[in-house]
């Protein structure tokens, strides 16, 4: 896409942004694409921050557009990368990399392990590019809020990577709780029977010489590469890098509550498992959130179970490795990415499910594709995301403070426990500031 292209995009989206009408933002756009007709230029240009694994997914959920630039820390992921993409420029570190080519891109995807998760993201959207990143947003509640309000700030498209949200089971559960089939929703319990966690600090060597190890680090203190312990895989057990199981999956399975119980921000945070250990994760960790009442709906409890917590059985009924189960004051609802189930079951026997009221979504990177072309909103948007993030990340902090945190969102600050501001923030090494 054309550089004066490029630019009028960021401007409508601005623009638009600030009429809040899409109707209006249609008109806009159709202007500006009758300015730059030509096929090549209807697509966008994108960097690819992160090239393998998960990345690998993004990439081809974006490859239909003009994939331009590639970033990568691992020389042998970039060269692979490179094969599929040979006419794109490649890099391997983000900051160089958005300093020279940001005017020549539209937006970025960020697929970075979580700790460069918001260095990369914000350095993107502060450029006016669009953004799309993994799951969790970032790796610190404040991190997640400066990522959402800069996201307002310079008015560009984002979506975070919970591709499941784009699921049709997801949507009917949310139609379902939203019509009050189980009637007052008081509580819900989310669990995922992985565990990220474990260990201790390994004995480092020199890094091989395909990896750019200093800035695999990025933002967190220096430390020996140690094979196998960090990079590619393993770097969610520890706190350097991630936040262990809750950290990896309750993006993904809160999502569902988050969206069909309009939750946002929790009052109360309290969690519990074995003896925190200053460098990794937990086996297993349950964390317990409680949110005030929100557009008629009453106050609930959400009970998060990781690794070796999860439940065995809820209220009765037993249960199998992942999942939500929604307790209201009419029956019970589980449900997970592909099915659902309403107990009692002879009272449900015959229900029939209301008709369908939210759209079948177009795919999750198609309809952030689709945004930053013509300004539409997506549903899993940095406001919206950044929000569920910080509830996600504010069960780690609570779990290593030791102390049920009383929560003020507006400030960030657990208000009876200072010293949980070591957890809600963090330093950064040098140049990979987040502020």
């Amino acid at each position: 896409m054309k550089h004066h292209t490029s630019v009028n995009r960021r401007d409508f989206l601005k623009t638009s942004a600030a009429a809040g009408s899409t109707v209006a933002a249609a008109g806009v756009w159709s202007e500006l694409a009758a300015q730059d007709s030509t096929s090549p230029n209807e697509k966008l240009s994108i960097a690819c921050i992160g090239t393998a694994n998960r990345a690998s997914a993004d990439i081809a959920g974006v490859q239909g557009e003009n994939i331009t630039v590639l970033c990568d820390v691992d020389k042998n992921y970039l060269q692979r990368a490179s094969e599929r993409f040979p006419e794109a420029r490649a890099y391997e570190d983000f900051r160089e990399m958005l300093e020279k080519e940001a005017d020549k891109l539209d937006a970025v995807v960020v697929a970075t392990a979580d700790h460069t998760h918001a260095p990369a993201s914000i350095r993107a959207i502060r450029k006016g590019l669009h953004c799309y990143c993994e799951k969790p947003l970032t790796h610190t509640v404040h991190e997640a809020r400066v990522i959402a309000e800069a996201t307002k700030k310079h008015g560009v498209a984002t979506q975070l990577g919970t591709q499941i949200h784009a699921g049709e089971n997801y949507r009917r559960v949310v139609e379902m709780i939203q019509s009050g089939v189980i009637g007052d929703v008081t509580d819900v319990h989310v669990w995922v029977g992985k565990a990220w966690g474990g260990g201790e600090l390994p004995e480092g060597q020199d890094p091989p010489s395909t990896l750019n190890w200093d800035v695999w680090l990025g933002p967190a203190p220096e430390r020996p590469f140690a094979p196998g312990r960090y990079h590619p895989a393993q770097w969610r057990r520890w706190w350097a890098f991630g936040n262990g199981t809750l950290g990896d999956m309750a993006c993904h399975y809160m999502d569902l509550p988050f969206w069909a119980l309009k939750l946002r921000h929790p009052t109360h945070c309290e969690a519990e498992g074995p003896e925190v250990h200053p460098e990794t994760c937990p086996l297993g960790l349950r964390v317990k959130y409680k949110y005030p009442e929100r557009e008629g709906m009453v106050p609930l409890t959400l009970t998060w179970h990781d690794g070796n917590m999860i439940p065995k059985t809820i209220e009765g009924e037993r249960v199998k490795g992942s999942g939500v189960m929604f307790i209201g004051s009419e029956g019970m609802m589980f449900a997970d990415y592909g099915g659902y189930k309403l107990y009692p079951k002879d009272k449900f026997e015959k229900y029939e499910p209301p008709k369908p009221t939210i759209a079948r979504s177009i795919g999750h990177h198609a309809e952030w594709i689709k945004a930053c072309k013509d300004g539409s909103p997506t549903t899993c948007n940095f406001d919206y995301s950044g929000a569920l993030t910080e509830a996600v990340l504010l069960g780690t902090v609570a779990y290593r403070v030791g102390k049920a945190l009383d929560w003020d969102a507006k400030t960030l600050k657990a208000t009876n426990c200072p010293e949980a501001d070591a957890y809600i923030r963090k330093e950064y090494r040098p140049g990979w500031e987040v502020a």
